[in-house]
């Protein structure tokens, strides 16, 4: 299983702060977002925004880390500040 943890925005988005995946056929992070974007038009809009942030086992990652089973991925929008 990959642990998915949803933050701020995208959590509130989707409903949803963790989900387990299934790690079978899911090798990248780019394709566990396909997965996830099955779910629904919510969870596609939060997932594929521009300027998300990724982590991958809590090391910011790029969409085409590889990625598989025990993993953890986090989705968080960016962080601003004044």
């Amino acid at each position: 299983m990959i642990k998915v943890r949803l933050f701020a925005s995208v959590r509130e988005a989707v409903g949803q702060a963790e989900i387990d995946v299934s790690a079978e056929g899911v090798r990248t992070v780019t394709e566990l977002i396909a997965v996830l974007s099955r779910r629904g038009d919510a969870f596609r809009r939060a997932l594929t925004a521009e300027n998300l942030l990724i982590a991958v086992n809590q090391t910011m990652a790029e969409r085409t880390v590889t990625i598989g089973d025990g993993d953890e991925v986090a989705f968080l929008p960016p962080v601003t500040g004044g």
